[in-house]
């Protein structure tokens, strides 16, 4: 079965079953437990379409849908997003080095400011992690 062919009902357990292995399952099922129903429509599209859908799909390796992740998180000076995907990347496989580059190409694309922020997170990330000193 394709990801197009897959139903909602499948793309949120698949989804969800993704999220958890990339973000880790604490921050997911926490956020899923405070969700009220307000934003627990919130809490389905981004399992279902990001989750299930998108990161679901097996043309990329979760790797390298982690650096793009990085890149377009740093385009869209997203700092809090950025920490929890540097947190994913370095799940998926993605070094320290390579989370650097990552970011280097971006700020050059992207600017200075952008690139700042998108360091500052991923260098406090990583160093709680325990990836760099």
């Amino acid at each position: 079965m394709t990801t197009d062919d897959k139903t909602m009902k499948t793309l949120f357990d698949e989804g969800l079953a993704l999220r958890r292995q990339v973000l880790g399952p604490d921050y997911v099922d926490t956020s899923m437990a405070s969700a009220n129903d307000f934003m627990m429509a919130f809490q389905k599209i981004t399992t279902e379409w990001c989750w299930g859908y998108a990161w679901g799909r097996d043309t990329l390796d979760l790797k390298t849908r982690s650096m793009l992740n990085l890149a377009m998180l740093t385009a869209l000076n997203r700092a809090a997003e950025v920490k929890l995907h540097v947190r994913g990347a370095v799940n998926n496989g993605v070094t320290a080095e390579e989370i650097r580059e990552v970011l280097l190409h971006a700020t050059v694309y992207c600017g200075i400011p952008a690139g700042l922020d998108a360091f500052k997170a991923a260098n406090e990330v990583l160093t709680e992690m325990g990836e760099i000193e």
